[in-house]
């Protein structure tokens, strides 16, 4: 294995290798509204139950919403919908209708009132299961009670921000290391 050189690098900015991630978006209802914010900041946290972490600004419209309503739904869009999820991102749910404004199918199931975005690949119903870390650091840990992802393709091309305006695009899916794996942990 070749050592890489290294040089000293923005503290700040080291998001742009741990959170490659893929885009989310968040969609979430309340008193009658519905919003979705574009997320990144986002991590699985447990699988029995499926236990995921969201860091919401508490700048963000949905901060409250999703806060208040206890729940939300994270759907995932592929790259087809890029431009969508960056102008998702670059308004407020307090001044737009986003579903309207972008073109968005709302689509309603039985386990929690915010809707799933009809246009993405897959949607995750949520329940806010732990409010103990919001306050602090404004991350809400959800359980995911229903799933929805579409027949094909298995492996999506889903889009990963890199900061500073940039993105990457899933790549190919490799199998050659998986015979490294251990049977408990595939």
């Amino acid at each position: 294995m070749k050592i890489s050189a290294k040089k000293p690098f923005p503290v700040a900015d080291v998001r742009r290798f741990l959170e490659p991630g893929p885009i989310v978006l968040l969609s979430s209802a309340h008193e009658g509204k519905l919003n979705v914010m574009t997320a990144g900041w986002h991590m699985i946290m447990g699988q029995e139950p499926s236990l995921v972490g969201c860091f919401v600004w508490d700048r963000n419209h949905s901060y409250e919403m999703i806060r208040k309503s206890k729940e939300c739904v994270i759907n995932l869009p592929t790259v087809a919908m890029a431009s969508t999820v960056v102008r998702i991102g670059n308004c407020s749910g307090r001044d737009v209708d986003k579903f309207a404004e972008l073109g968005l199918t709302a689509v309603f199931g039985e386990h929690v009132s915010a809707p799933r975005i009809a246009e993405c690949h897959a949607s995750f119903d949520c329940r806010l299961v732990d409010t103990s870390l919001i306050r602090k650091y404004s991350l809400f840990v959800f359980e995911v009670v229903a799933a929805n992802v579409a027949k094909a393709p298995k492996f999506p091309k889903t889009i990963h921000y890199r900061g500073d305006g940039l993105f990457m695009v899933a790549g190919p899916t490799v199998a050659r290391y998986r015979k490294y794996f251990l049977p408990g942990n595939l």
